[in-house]
């Protein structure tokens, strides 16, 4: 036993050659069946062989990765909102359709890993384009099979007479709605979503890993994850511009309705019917590579294998561990006694938890606490985290490539991105703003009521709904719930914008030079804010997502190394 290379200590110099497909004579001669021409079966054509190479793979990858993005990180996010009132679903049960996609990934991902490494990784990847196509489907037949969308009667915004009141317009309806039911459809087209995705980021990267010299490895995940990123910015632009488009194409000629119209649906499926097509169409040149592309055995013997050196790896030729089922528990089991390994999952888990709260709340922030509106949000949002995170994960590829860093090095670069991120993440901390006026919240209306109540003696006899937040900002530069709750009587559209008059419950305006000859009570929207460290947050988050996503790239690498 002395001389079992087990009870050897761990050497990181040791030169151990990783050649997993060329273990011996007989592998190698069927590796180069597997190398074999791009096509199908016996139809081969030339041209489709200018494609059989790591360029035309990675081409295939980066246009599915887009369309992936598109669907899962995009259209499904700028469409939730318009779903909830559709098939009236609160936020809870929507949340519950969000979480779907990761439920099916987690589920699947380690048996999808498992049984794929030593399969056609193409097909698999023909088998995820076919089931992000169908899921795009399925998500989409809601909409023609729940009949035309009926709107209610407009609500009013201003403040009605005393004997005039909202619950007018309640719907009486005995009958239960058979609208939520949709619900279950939903998830169904989120698993199959999930289930598609599952092959494209596990078994997708390591194809590729295994087809490429191992000083390009990075520069050519870099650039499919780099892909990936325009997919959602592709789903907001498309998505949103769809939505301005009524949910049945053609408005019913007996009513009144444009954009600012709180009944107004946009056409939200036709981008999930149109990457269908699309998706199912990428099936096609999956199908067609070779299990492996031509020059990967001969990579694969030049590689030198970095892996901690434990024992395990002569554990697993020895007993041919990863050909059975009854092997994943074992095989499990070994991965998780890799220290390297888990702390590398541990920190890539923690820089996605991060990545997850920018994309979901950056809006959100720069709209409350910067005081914009929520589509200006959404842009400057998408502005800042797209092109950072994108920039971020290729030039990192490319510096892991051309430097021609190994494992250790790899981990000690991550660990400088890393710092540097965490510093710059204390732009949160100082470029901030603080509350604006708002009327009932922050202080009392005109000096009269009490806080923490949005109703006061001003606008008692509105009958205002708490249910519909419509802020306005007064001539007094506070900000109110709503025009009713402002106690504003009539309005009228100006330049796109909606002004107010005959506010009771709006002072007289804190300029001078203004209060006598005011043209309006109070305007729609937020009201101005005071505050200007936008331009330095963004400027400093820009750096902050830009070397967070650093690490992303290096980490896949790291991993897979």
């Amino acid at each position: 036993g002395v001389e079992n290379p087990v009870f050897e200590p761990p050497s990181p110099s040791s030169q151990r050659k990783s050649s997993p497909i060329t273990a011996s004579a007989g592998a190698g001669a069927s590796t180069a069946v597997a190398e074999g021409p791009c096509g199908w079966g016996r139809c081969a054509p030339k041209a489709l062989q200018l494609c059989n190479n790591p360029e035309g793979y990675l081409t295939a990858y980066s246009l599915l990765a887009i369309f992936q993005g598109t669907v899962v990180n995009g259209l499904i996010n700028v469409s939730i909102s318009t779903i909830e009132k559709r098939y009236e679903l609160n936020s809870s049960l929507t949340g519950l359709v969000s979480a779907s996609y990761d439920i099916a990934f987690c589920v699947l991902s380690l048996f999808v890993s498992f049984f794929g490494e030593r399969g056609h990784k193409p097909r698999w990847l023909a088998f995820s384009a076919f089931m992000l196509g169908l899921g795009s489907l399925i998500f989409s037949l809601p909409h023609f099979s729940s009949g035309k969308y009926q709107y209610g009667a407009k609500l009013e915004d201003t403040c009605q007479n005393p004997g005039t009141s909202f619950t007018n317009f309640t719907c009486t309806a005995s009958t239960k709605s058979s609208l939520p039911k949709y619900l279950y459809v939903f998830i169904l087209g989120q698993l199959l979503l999930g289930i598609g995705g599952t092959p494209l980021y596990t078994l997708g990267t390591t194809f590729i890993d295994d087809s490429v010299p191992r000083h390009k490895s990075s520069l050519y995940i870099g650039i499919g994850y780099a892909m990936s990123l325009l997919g959602p910015a592709i789903g907001y632009v498309v998505g949103g511009q769809l939505l301005n488009i009524y949910i049945d194409i053609q408005i019913p000629e007996s009513t009144k309705m444009d954009l600012g119209d709180p009944r107004w649906l946009g056409a939200w499926w036709i981008a999930f019917l149109a990457c269908f097509f699309a998706i199912c169409l990428l099936a096609l040149p999956f199908s067609c590579f070779p299990k492996h592309l031509p020059g990967t055995a001969t990579i694969q013997v030049e590689k030198v294998s970095e892996t901690h050196y434990d024992g395990s790896d002569l554990f697993v030729e020895t007993n041919n561990i990863g050909k059975s089922f009854k092997d994943f528990p074992v095989a499990l089991l070994i991965l998780l006694k890799n220290p390297v390994l888990m702390t590398l999952i541990i920190a890539s888990s923690s820089e996605a938890l991060v990545a997850t709260g920018f994309a979901t709340f950056l809006p959100k922030v720069i709209e409350n606490q910067f005081g914009k509106t929520s589509s200006v949000s959404a842009t400057l949002g998408g502005l800042v985290l797209i092109p950072a995170a994108a920039l971020g994960q290729l030039i990192s590829g490319i510096l892991v490539s051309k430097c021609k860093m190994d494992c250790k090095g790899i981990i000690k670069f991550m660990i400088g991105t890393c710092s540097v991120a965490i510093l710059l993440n204390t732009v949160f901390l100082f470029a901030k703003c603080g509350n604006e006026p708002f009327a009932g919240v922050s202080e009392a209306y005109n000096g009269t009521g009490t806080l923490y109540n949005l109703t006061a003696p001003c606008n008692a006899n509105c009958s205002c709904l708490h249910s519909m937040y419509y802020p306005v900002c007064g001539r007094d530069e506070v900000q109110y719930f709503s025009p009713c709750f402002a106690g504003c009587a009539s309005g009228l559209f100006n330049n796109m914008k909606k002004t107010y008059y005959n506010c009771s419950c709006v002072g007289k305006s804190k300029r001078e030079n203004e209060s006598e000859d005011f043209l309006y009570e109070a305007i729609s929207g937020k009201c101005p804010t005071q505050c200007k460290l936008l331009p330095l947050f963004l400027t400093s988050f820009f750096f902050a997502v830009f070397f967070t996503f650093m690490a992303v790239t290096p980490t896949t690498v790291a991993i897979l190394r």
